[in-house]
């Protein structure tokens, strides 16, 4: 597999330490330190503010991060970003930089969700707390100066399977609506016994099918790849895609979650929703993130906020008829 990967990806890989599930506090102990020595910078053009907004009922608050544009010009289009993690690990603030730029360069109103973590909330507290921050932004579009009819949502890795399992959440709850998904690189099938899982084995590819396995035992509190898992926790064992809102979506060559993001790119295009897709050869999982001055980063990074931008548009078009 590592001969495969793209040579402008290698090194990072080869100086990102192999993660540990089984020692998790250690884990993020040392991933929120790295975090905080990176000292990511503000724009000066962008204001940050962190909020408490209201949970699912019986649920505590959920914290928010909420970046945009210092100076705009009328009712902007919003984002909601939902971080990465492996359902067990990650943080809001370890996505300041991206959704910086999506104010930028995409001309919206970020809010990025500090969802809890599993093992110790597992399905469905992670979405409910995705579903809460949704709601909370769409009911306070008008205080946020954002437009309730042009809100999407988009996420990484386990962000990404959140962003797909609320897609479906939102549909079937009849709101809010959502204008367009982005899940990318998704974590959606429990299952974990794609080829391409099956590829990354125990390698050293920043998530594999071993960590895959832990990640989704934590987050399912042991009832992965039983009959008794819900499809809004894995969206990929949704029988019904119909009615979904316009999606992009891409996943790395090398990354486990290839497979069942081909899978469901396929269904959902079979079910009449509007998609768009990129496979980019010789990625490994998280590569935008690992190695973002690589080239293949650099496309990707850049595929996000044009299509988040297109979709936004598209939907102000759409309104305006």
């Amino acid at each position: 597999m590592k001969n495969r990967i793209d040579p402008e990806l290698r090194e990072s890989l080869e100086l990102f330490p192999a993660l540990d599930l089984d020692n998790l506090e250690e884990t993020r102990k040392l991933l929120a330190e790295s975090q905080e020595a990176q000292d990511i910078p503000l724009d000066e053009t962008i204001s940050l503010t962190e909020k408490m907004v209201p949970g699912a009922e019986g649920e505590p608050d959920v914290r928010v991060r909420i970046h945009e544009p210092k100076e705009r010009s009328g009712v902007l289009p919003g984002l909601l970003w939902i971080h990465g993690g492996g359902y067990v690990l990650g943080a809001a603030k370890e996505s300041d930089l991206l959704c910086q730029q999506f104010v930028k360069e995409a001309g919206c109103v970020v809010v990025s969700v500090d969802y809890r973590l599993a093992p110790e909330h597992p399905y469905p507290a992670p979405l409910e707390d995705c579903y809460a921050a949704l709601k909370w932004f769409s009911e306070n579009a008008a205080e946020l100066g954002v437009d309730p009819e042009r809100i999407g949502a988009a996420g990484q890795s386990a962000g990404g399977g959140l962003t797909a399992g609320l897609a479906l959440l939102a549909r079937d709850r009849q709101g809010p609506k959502l204008a367009f998904q982005m899940p990318l690189y998704s974590m959606i099938d429990d299952r974990n016994n794609s080829p391409s899982c099956g590829e990354t084995g125990s390698e050293h590819l920043i998530w594999n099918q071993e960590l895959n396995e832990k990640g989704w035992r934590a987050y399912l509190d042991g009832m992965q790849g039983t009959e008794n898992v819900p499809e809004y926790a894995a969206p990929a064992r949704a029988e019904d895609l119909s009615g979904l809102p316009y999606t992009y979506t891409c996943i790395g060559q090398l990354d486990p979650f290839r497979d069942e993001t081909l899978t469901y790119v396929t269904r959902l295009a079979q079910a009449g929703v509007d998609v768009e897709f990129h496979l980019y050869p010789g990625a490994y999982h998280g590569f935008e993130g690992l190695a973002p001055q690589a080239d293949v980063a650099q496309r990707a990074l850049s595929d996000y906020v044009r299509a988040a931008k297109w979709a936004m548009h598209r939907e102000a078009a759409t309104v305006r008829k």
